[in-house]
């Protein structure tokens, strides 16, 4: 465009000269063309001055937005790597320099009424001989879910014994490959006592139990057939109140449709199956028979062929996992519909179980509660606190199913 300009300028002028010359023009004419000549190639010399310094400022300054980068990257890759480093020695279970738990894992104490509502909660469960997840996997949240009032406290039942037929490495529950049989009166006794608890929301869990025939998934579908049962009763009797709301956090059932089918259809209220890590790690994480395919497909089958039910699953971060393969593992869980996704941090429970890569930070968990919730995820919990089982999900997903429960009851 300079170039263009310049030879514009330059046309006239020459043939003002020419002609002067022809006509005999005087020399102030011929000097004032001069003058417009050179102030047109001080101005393009402006010009082109100030377009330099501006492409000068944004090249100098693209220059600093990659140095910036850059530097961000590096002081990410130091804390992945000072982690590791510290975690682990050589790939082996146990490390010798372990590392220091970070300000935000600090739990606040169970006191006052608080206080008395768990201690109630836990003499109970005590006297009746049941198991929970809640002490079984030493929850760091058990003294905010128990210590809620009556219709607001939440428990984690273990049924099927205390004793798996897996070897997940990063779960302190004991491990057999003959656990012993199931009590035939636990259903009923489970479901008995949650009632008389007055809870508004429970949740089964299980061992898994390999060595039945249909892997104890005609138990777990009585034990939510008897709370529904014992928790309308209770309703009705005292003509007040809410019937409970059943989740579900079931075993793979090795990926058996109809053992599947039989739990989700048992009238339980939410459908969770842990896929625990991202798929990278889940041979080094979970159990040999356990798979992370095969888990997305237990979702993806539930969610097909019960629509209304709410499906969930769990994610541990803190195992070597990179962000990417986090992201991936939620494009995953949205692509075969998945309603609910939690992220919580990995704790290890003894030296015997797998070490901790690195403690992620609260504001990497609220970017990954920010990216799930813009995939359409209805719910994300993510906290370095939070567990499969949590409170503050389980109210929320409470509220959502009366509410839904209520709008179809109307139509």
């Amino acid at each position: 465009m300079l170039v263009a300009r310049r030879l514009a300028l330059a046309r006239p002028a020459t043939a003002v000269r020419a002609a002067g010359s022809a006509r005999g023009l005087s020399s102030p004419t011929q000097q004032q063309q001069q003058q417009q000549l050179q102030q047109a190639a001080e101005q393009d010399g402006a010009a082109a001055a100030a377009s330099n310094s501006r492409l000068a400022q944004l090249r100098e300054r693209l220059a600093q937005e990659r140095v910036e980068e850059n530097a961000q990257q590096a002081l990410r890759a130091a804390r992945v790597s000072q982690n590791s480093s510290k975690a682990s020695t050589g790939g082996g279970l146990r490390n010798k320099k372990k590392l220091p738990k970070p300000r935000w894992l600090k739990i606040d104490s169970t006191s006052g009424e608080s206080r008395e509502n768990y201690e109630r909660l836990r003499d109970t469960v005590r006297g009746l001989g049941l198991a929970t997840v809640c002490e079984e996997a030493r929850c760091p949240n058990i003294g905010e879910c128990w210590g809620g009032k009556e219709g607001a406290a939440t428990a984690t039942i273990m049924i099927m014994g205390d004793t798996c037929t897996r070897a997940c490495r990063f779960c302190s529950i004991k491990t057999s490959r003959a656990p012993p049989p199931l009590d035939p009166e636990e259903p009923h006794k489970v479901a008995r006592a949650v009632t008389d608890w007055g809870l508004g929301y429970v949740v089964l869990t299980s061992v898994d139990r390999d060595e039945l025939d249909d892997q104890g998934s005609n138990h777990f579908a009585k034990t939510v057939q008897y709370l529904k049962k014992y928790s309308a009763e209770r309703v009705a009797e005292r003509k007040s109140g809410k019937e409970i709301l059943v989740e579900c956090l079931t075993p793979d059932f090795r990926g058996d449709k109809d053992l599947i089918r039989t739990v989700a259809g048992s009238g339980l209220d939410v459908f969770a199956h842990n896929i625990e890590t991202v798929e990278r790690l889940t041979p080094h994480v979970r159990d040999r028979r356990a798979g992370y395919r095969q888990s997305l497909e237990v979702l993806r089958f539930v969610k097909e062929e019960f629509p209304r039910l709410v499906t969930k699953t769990s994610v541990m971060l803190g195992l070597g996992e990179t962000q990417d393969e986090v992201v991936q593992t939620m494009r995953d869980c949205r692509e075969i519909g998945l309603d609910v996704i939690t992220f919580g941090q990995y704790l290890r429970p003894t030296k015997g179980h797998l070490p901790i890569k690195a403690y992620v930070s609260p504001e990497e968990f609220a970017t990954y509660k920010e990216i799930a919730q813009e995939m359409g995820f209805k719910f994300v919990a993510s906290g370095p606190l939070v567990r499969s089982s949590y409170k503050a999900g389980e109210l929320f997903l409470e509220s959502m199913i009366r509410s839904e429960n209520n709008y179809l009851k109307q139509q």
